[in-house]
């Protein structure tokens, strides 16, 4: 079994408290479907900044990342299939999946 990084992308931010919670709902729902898969449920992410080859500083992430989770799955395709139903995808993001590696 591998682990599994799930990049996400785009969504929107809820305009209200009550959709803020339906929202907040569907991910506890999607995280407890998927169960002991979760290895890591992530966090969203904030402000950023890059750093090119020669050292310069630029605000902002070149990959549009807004959050990540990590699973444990089978393959790759296992993986991807545990993703379709992000809630996020229903914001009008993406999911990107990565697999990873143990260096040591």
């Amino acid at each position: 079994m591998s682990t599994y990084l799930l990049a996400y992308t785009g969504g929107s931010t809820p305009d209200s408290p009550e959709e803020q919670a339906a929202v907040m709902a569907a991910w506890g729902a999607w995280f407890g479907a998927l169960g002991e898969a979760v290895v890591d449920a992530g966090n969203p992410f904030g402000p950023a900044a890059s750093i090119a080859s020669d050292g310069s500083v630029s605000d902002g992430g070149r990959s549009g990342l807004t959050g990540y989770s990590v699973v444990r799955a089978d393959s790759l395709h296992a993986a991807t299939t545990l993703s379709k139903d992000c809630p996020l995808l229903a914001s009008g993001g993406a999911v990107e999946v990565y697999e990873t590696f143990e260096v040591m």
